[in-house]
């Protein structure tokens, strides 16, 4: 039986190729992944152990009691405590560390480094340990700066350019007078660093005389260990946190790992659904194989196999065709995997050098995924030729199912089916959190039971295409017919065409929908016709706001200040705004009371009125950041959404409770209303500063729906995997379909149907089978989105379910379109068949 099931693989190498591919394809997927994120990991967290080269112990402000309270004075890193470090026992040296935004300007005037990447800080005495200079001098004075190599090189910087900057808003022109390299990890991810003298660094970034941190350098002969003692020893108890750079390293190079677990996790998830796509394609074709060599098995059985060895010569040929596929797919997802490093190279988004990974873990996930999956597809099959008794099997060529088996499964199906449309429908009744899980079963038992019911439902729905397929004549016809002889076969085929059309279509609802939402969002909370705000999303300088209240044209301004406060025991941040102008650049749904913010009147959202069991008039304590309380009315309630909510007051009552107060946005309303000359107007207002973002409504729904547009961009790429492998079983399933009808082919070349009609003939099954995939994954597709839709629409009042109908359009020719090229093949093998031949053949 061994010997047996080894020719059978060799006799039957191309039909099987697909199979392998596909296989293949999955295990790529998976390997490919694990090699680029266990690469980036490691790149990552040896730069990261390179950046603590120069400390030993690290001294941070303490910035909470032992009750987690951060409200109060906030605590400060002295020059004196920098001198203590410097002079306690053990230490060698302490460099005393400042940092913040800093945002520099290409020539071009575009912010370099994406904003969140874009960082600032000091650089100590005329060398810097930490910074070595590859060229240039120190930064001294306000008027010197110096940038890291890879900013220099990517915007074409050198010593003694000027380059445009800024911290929190207005614009700076300092030359460079050197040019550095880094290990920092934000700007190996592409974000770029500025460093100017200590002295200039605290001024710019408000810590005049205080640092953000103190590394303190180990003398020869004391451990990281003893250094952190001494420290803590020196240091005002209560005030400082000290860490050795090893716990630092360690930590940092956790939070890598966590990082990466997250994309890792993203992208397993597409190969599973592409592994899964597989094993119907493997699954299909092992049916096949065994329905083709029934008698065959037939007379082992008579001569004296049994069922067992039967079932395990089936699972060897597919562990032989697994371990192929799964070796094949390691080395194509090596390839992958360092692919996908140079990718980022080409994006901006570089990471540090290091060597490309390839743990034993990744290759035993690749040959265990590859050889597994492999198998359990080919079981059933197996297990099913196993038992058809010899004589049944010798006497016909396929082993037809029984009126039971049918009405069993069609059962199974509805149940599956009716039970996971229950459990979906159920969870949309549910808040968002609480809905997930329910509905993510639901999903699971649907799509089982839609792919148990496929065969009853591919009868009705081909039928559909009865009238169309007329035109073509008798091929036409043949094709309908050859579609619906075998219903098992054809919803395998087309099974793995819908899932992955079912997961883009659910996907693009709810992206589509997502985006009307937040539109709607944008235009009904706010009538302001711009919002401006930092790049990184960090607090603006006070003087924007004053700059654009004396701004020609415009007619009212309010800044979105947030500010930290103690409300019954419990942290709450206030946001402090303009109160005599709030009301005309919002245009929020009063849900009771009268919209006042002046004095101790303030506004509040209806979850936090809601939480505090507040309503009009109602009155509660607040404890400032200074540590003063002061009882505030509740004027109205107001209906909350993603863009504005909270405890809204007058600046005019917080600020002087505050010790630096600066603003997250500023809303901005104009007497031309948004227009792009207005828009010119106040950006050339603020100094045409690449830090600072004016956007209209628009711009501000554009740039949250960015990120939904990159993630449906990103899975319509992950999803073309499971395509791929789809459209792979689509061809393996014709062409071994034609095998298997050569016979019948030549008979019907021999009584007229000439090569055009026979190629015809199989290209629309093949078009028919992919449709009937694609009419079933959009459909599913818009019933998950739905109800994706209905969890959304619980946190989110204005989403309402948008179908994009040309998009779906799109989908069912792409699905159209597989079925053409699929067929390319097949249907000229087909035609190649010589008929002779083809009718003596069994």
């Amino acid at each position: 039986m061994f010997r047996t099931a080894l020719r059978n693989v060799l006799a039957h190498k191309a039909r099987l190729l697909m199979t392998v591919l596909a296989v293949m394809l999955g295990v790529a997927f998976v390997s490919g992944t694990l090699v680029f994120t266990n690469t980036i990991s490691n790149a990552f967290q040896n730069s990261s152990a390179k950046g603590f080269d120069q400390v030993d112990v690290a001294v941070t402000a303490k910035y909470q009691d032992d009750k987690g309270d951060t409200v109060g004075k906030t605590p400060e890193l002295t020059q004196a405590m920098l001198d203590t470090s410097a002079k306690v026992p053990g230490a060698a040296s302490a460099t005393g560390v400042v940092n913040g935004f800093t945002a520099i300007a290409d020539k071009h005037g575009k912010l370099i480094g994406g904003g969140f990447q874009s960082e600032g800080g000091n650089y100590w005495g005329d060398k810097d340990a930490r910074y070595p200079l590859t060229s240039g001098t120190a930064p001294h004075g306000s008027s010197e700066v110096a940038i890291d190599s890879e900013t220099a090189k990517r915007a074409g910087y050198k010593v003694g350019d000027t380059v445009r900057l800024s911290i929190d808003g207005p614009v700076l022109s300092p030359k460079i007078t050197g040019i550095f390299t880094t290990d920092d990890g934000n700007v190996a991810a592409g974000g770029s660093l500025a460093l100017f003298d200590t002295a200039t660094a605290q001024k710019l970034f408000g810590k005049a005389g205080t640092y953000d941190e103190i590394d303190v350098k180990a003398a020869a002969g004391t451990s990281q260990a003893a250094l952190k003692t001494q420290l803590d020893q020196a240091l005002p108890k209560g005030q400082t946190e000290t860490a050795t750079a090893k716990k630092l390293a360690d930590d940092q190079a956790e939070t890598i790992a966590s990082s990466m677990s997250g994309l890792k996790s993203g992208l397993l998830v597409f190969a599973g659904i592409a592994l899964f796509v597989g094993t119907f394609i493997i699954a299909n074709t092992f049916t096949m194989l065994v329905a083709q060599r029934t008698k065959e098995l037939a007379l082992l059985r008579a001569v004296g196999a049994s069922r067992r060895q039967v079932t395990r010569s089936v699972l060897l040929e597919a562990f032989v065709v697994g371990a192929i596929a799964a070796v094949a797919g390691l080395v194509a997802g090596i390839g992958i995997g360092a692919g996908l490093r140079a990718l980022m190279g080409t994006i901006g988004a570089t990471v540090p050098d290091g060597p490309l990974i390839i743990t034993s873990g990744t290759v035993l996930s690749a040959l265990a995924v590859g050889i597994l999956i492999t198998m359990l597809a080919a079981w059933l099959p197996g297990r099913r030729a196993a038992k058809i008794p010899p004589v049944a099997a010798m006497s016909s060529l396929y082993a037809t199912a029984t009126t039971k088996s049918l009405v069993l499964r069609n059962t199974l199906g509805a149940l599956f089916s009716g039970a996971g449309i229950a459990v979906v429908i159920a969870a949309t009744t549910m808040s968002g959190s609480d809905g997930q899980a329910p509905m993510g079963l639901g999903a699971v038992l649907l799509i089982i039971g839609v792919f148990i019911l496929t065969p009853l439902l591919s009868r009705p729905l081909i039928a559909a295409a009865a009238p169309v397929l007329r035109i073509f004549g008798i091929s036409g016809k043949l094709a309908r017919q050859n579609s619906v002889r075998n219903p098992r076969r054809t919803a395998a085929t087309a099974s793995a065409l819908m899932i992955g059309l079912t997961l883009i279509t659910g996907m693009t609802v709810m992206a589509g929908s997502l985006q009307q939402a937040i539109d709607k969002m944008a235009s009904s909370a706010i009538s302001a016709d711009y919002i401006v705000s930092m790049a990184n999303g960090n607090e603006l300088s006070a003087d924007v706001d004053k700059t654009l209240t004396t701004t020609s044209g415009v007619t009212a301004t309010s800044p979105l200040r947030n500010a930290p406060s103690r409300i019954n025991g419990e942290t709450e941040f206030l946001t402090g705004v303009n109160g005599s102008a709030i009301g005309k650049l919002t245009d929020l749904k009063v849900d009771s009371g009268t919209f006042k913010v002046t004095g101790t009147q303030v506004v509040v959202d209806d979850d936090t009125a809601k939480s505090h069991d507040w309503q009009a008039g109602s009155t509660f304590t607040t404890h400032y950041e200074d540590g003063k309380a002061q009882q505030l009315t509740v004027s109205a309630v107001y209906e909350g959404n993603a863009l504005i909510r909270g405890i809204m007051l007058d600046n005019a009552t917080l600020s002087p409770h505050q010790t630096d107060p600066a603003d997250m946005q500023i809303l901005v309303k104009t007497a031309d209303g948004a227009s792009s000359s207005t828009k010119d107007r106040l950006e050339k207002a603020l100094g045409s500063n690449p830090a600072v973002k004016v956007q209209d409504k628009k711009d501000l729904s554009d740039s949250i729906a960015q990120v939904f547009t990159l993630i449906l961009n990103m899975v319509y790429g992950l999803l073309a995997m499971a395509v791929i492998v789809a459209v792979l079983g689509v061809i393996n399933t014709l062409a071994m379909s034609v095998f298997e009808r050569s016979q019948e082919i030549g008979m019907l070349r021999a009584i007229g149907l000439d090569r055009k009609g026979i190629k015809r003939m199989v290209r629309l099954e093949s078009l028919v089978i992919s449709l009937f995939g694609g009419v079933l994954g959009i459909g599913l597709g818009v019933f998950f989105g739905w109800a994706a839709g209905e969890l959304i629409g619980s946190k989110m009042a204005t989403y309402e379910l948008v179908i994009p109908w040309a998009r779906m359009a799109l989908f069912l020719l792409l699905a159209g379109t597989v079925g053409v090229l699929a067929a390319l093949w097949p249907a000229r093998r087909a035609a190649k068949l010589n008929m002779l031949s083809a009718i003596k053949s069994e």
